[in-house]
């Protein structure tokens, strides 16, 4: 299956089949979404203006905004419901994270995840493959709690996301400090857009970091 970075937190998933998911497509955040991108479905974890641009995917696609359980032409979508802070969604409302099982991997969106580590949502989100992770704090979790989860979920791989970068205007942290949580060896700095992943591939007992680069 493959992994294409379209910045932020958004991410199209494209299984061996072709069916295709985008991730929380946003609308001008100092960068816009790439043109021309279709999906067979685009998934929402909460609906603010960096999440919710599903009018800018093409392909007249089945969207998904809540928690549940969802088979997309042989892909499985589990979406569970979280929150977007620390205080049971009283500050910023409530959050989905999905879960996509493509080509025998599992991989886990966290979408705007605000909340802390608990057993109960482990127990929900395991097993996790590729995590996709947002790490910039002041609206979600930030590197040390995003280092909790990936400690307890132990993926394979760990694709950090919703971080600032030159070219964006949100206010959040930039993901060297989530990198440096991890040990150097750990840590791939990739400067790619696009993964390509196999059950096969993901023999590594340390989880990677995998840092990808919005290139369009």
């Amino acid at each position: 299956m493959k992994i294409q970075y379209l910045g932020h937190s958004c991410f199209k998933l494209t299984e061996s089949t072709g069916t295709s998911v985008v991730t929380d497509p946003y609308q001008k955040i100092g960068y816009e979404l790439p043109k021309d991108i279709t999906a067979t479905a685009v998934t929402v974890s909460h609906d603010h203006f960096d999440h919710n641009n599903i009018g800018a995917i093409g392909g007249n696609p089945t969207i998904l905004r809540k928690d549940g359980f969802f088979d997309l032409g042989g892909v499985e979508i589990t979406g569970i419901k979280s929150y977007h802070d620390e205080e049971g969604g009283a500050l910023r409302g409530e959050n989905v994270i999905y879960k996509f099982r493509m080509d025998g991997l599992d991989i886990c969106h966290l979408g705007d995840l605000g909340e802390n580590f608990s057993a109960e949502l482990l127990e929900l989100l395991l097993p996790v493959n590729i995590l996709l992770i947002p790490v910039g704090g002041k609206y979600t979790i930030d590197s040390e709690r995003a280092k909790e989860y990936v400690d307890q979920l132990m993926p394979e791989i760990v694709i950090p996301m919703h971080y600032k970068t030159k070219s964006s205007d949100i206010d959040i942290e930039k993901a060297q400090g989530f990198l440096d949580e991890f040990d150097e060896e750990d840590v791939d700095v990739c400067h790619k857009d696009e993964l390509e992943f196999s059950r096969e591939d993901l023999t590594e007992e340390k989880t990677k970091v995998i840092l990808m680069e919005r290139t369009q």
